[in-house]
């Protein structure tokens, strides 16, 4: 089994930054695609951005140049750095991971990922 820890989620005015950490454990991949959504109440949960084994990215349309996903293989890490923020971006975010042997492997699906982090909270005030 997999376990996933997101963190830094807050309170943040509009135009402010913040960065999601999430770690993961437990069972590990030899490669492996990480994956962060996220997800307003009601609504069906949403695909931000992606990272390979390979470090190919993919990223939401409307992510693109506010948002930047990097990570630390040996930490087992990945991060979003989020600028810019709106306060449409308030939602829940979550981290995935996708174990895939394609090093350029960039999901956009939540079916496509198999492990999930509890999610952590970001609201941007207006």
């Amino acid at each position: 089994q997999v376990q996933l820890v997101e963190s830094g989620g807050g309170l943040v005015q509009a135009g402010g930054s913040l960065r999601l950490s999430c770690v993961a454990s437990g069972r590990t991949f030899s490669t492996y695609t990480m994956g962060w959504f996220r997800q307003v109440p009601g609504k069906e949960r949403e695909f931000v951005v992606a990272i390979s084994w390979s470090g190919s990215t993919y990223y939401s349309d409307s992510k693109k140049g506010r948002f930047t996903v990097s990570r630390d293989i040996a930490k087992n890490t990945v991060y979003l750095q989020m600028s810019s923020l709106k306060p449409e971006d308030t939602a829940v975010y979550y981290c995935a991971v996708c174990p895939s042997d394609n090093y350029y492997y960039t999901p956009r699906s939540t079916t496509a990922y198999d492990y999930w982090g509890q999610g952590t909270q970001v609201t941007v005030s207006s």
